[in-house]
C-alpha cells in the first residue's frame, strides 16, 4: 500500500498536496483502489475537489486541487497560459557533466516494432519524420544539483507538456531516471513487472522500485501574489542522496 498523501496548503480557493509515489492520481477503473482524488474526498466530504494537474503513479511531489468551479476555470487558464510554474527533482543514472542544459528535442508515440515492445512508450521523433510518426516540439531544461560516482540529482523544468517528456529526454541525453521500467536499460522490465511483479531481476537492474522523481515546487499568481509550495522529497529518494550525496541541500 503507497503511504498517505500530506497537505501541503489548505486555503479558502485551493489545496496543494504532497502525493506519495506509487499511488495514482485519478481512478482508471472501479476497481476500488486508492487514489488521490479518493483521498481528498475522504478528508474534505461532499466539498467540490477537482485535480488542476496530475502526476504518473510512481511520480511523487505537489499536486494543486481546485475547491470551487470558479476555482477550477481560474487555475485551468493559469495552465493554459502556462502560469503555473513546476520543477522537478531526479535521480539519474551516470555522472551529469553539464552543470545547465537545454534539452530540445521533439517527442512522440514511437510505435510498436521489434525494438519497442511498448505501445505507450515515446521517443525522439524528427518533425519531418520519414516514417510519417508524428512528433511535437519539446523542451526540457536542467540543472545539475549534485553528482556521484554513478548517480546525479538534477533540477528539472519542462517547458512544454509531452507525455512522459522529463524521462524522454533523459533518457535521450543518456541518463535516464533511476528506477525507470520503459525509459531505462531494458523496457522489458515493464513487461516483465506488469505479468510478474517486482522481481529480484528488477531489484537487481534498476535498484530503484519507481522512478526517481518528484514534483518539488509549484509557482503560480493568486490575488496578486506569486505563491510558491515546495513538497518534501519522500523517503525513498531522501534515502537515495543522502547516501550519494551527503552534502547536497535537500
Amino acid at each position: 500500500m503507497p503511504a498517505d498523501p500530506h497537505l501541503l496548503a489548505c486555503e479558502r480557493d485551493f489545496l496543494v498536496v504532497a502525493k506519495p509515489p506509487h499511488l495514482i492520481s485519478h481512478p482508471t477503473r472501479p476497481d476500488g483502489k486508492p487514489s488521490l482524488l479518493g483521498w481528498l474526498q475522504a478528508q474534505f466530504p461532499g466539498e467540490f475537489i477537482a485535480l488542476a494537474n496530475r502526476l504518473d503513479r510512481e511520480t511523487s511531489g505537489a499536486v494543486l486541487v481546485a475547491r470551487s468551479p470558479e476555482a477550477a476555470s481560474r487555475l485551468g487558464a493559469l495552465t493554459m497560459q502556462r502560469l503555473i510554474e513546476k520543477e522537478y527533482l531526479a535521480l539519474v543514472t551516470g555522472r551529469v557533466g553539464a552543470e545547465h542544459g537545454l534539452i530540445d528535442a521533439p517527442l512522440g508515440r514511437l510505435g510498436i516494432s521489434e525494438t519497442n515492445p511498448i505501445w505507450v512508450r515515446q521517443g525522439v521523433i524528427p518533425l519531418d519524420d520519414p516514417a510519417g510518426r508524428r512528433s511535437a516540439k519539446a523542451v526540457t531544461e536542467f540543472w545539475r544539483v549534485a553528482v556521484g560516482d554513478d548517480v546525479s540529482l538534477l533540477r528539472l523544468r519542462a517547458h512544454t507538456g509531452r507525455l512522459h517528456q522529463l524521462r524522454v529526454h533523459l533518457a535521450h541525453l543518456g541518463h535516464p531516471v533511476l528506477g525507470d521500467k520503459i525509459y531505462g536499460p531494458d523496457p522489458l522490465l515493464y513487461l516483465r513487472f506488469i505479468e510478474h511483479g517486482w522481481t529480484d531481476e528488477h531489484q537487481r537492474v534498476l535498484g530503484l522500485n519507481r522512478h526517481a522523481l518528484h514534483a518539488h515546487t509549484l509557482r503560480f499568481p493568486w490575488d496578486g501574489a506569486n505563491r510558491e509550495f515546495i513538497a518534501p522529497l519522500p523517503e525513498d529518494m531522501r534515502e537515495g542522496t543522502n547516501t550519494k550525496f551527503p552534502n547536497s541541500a535537500k
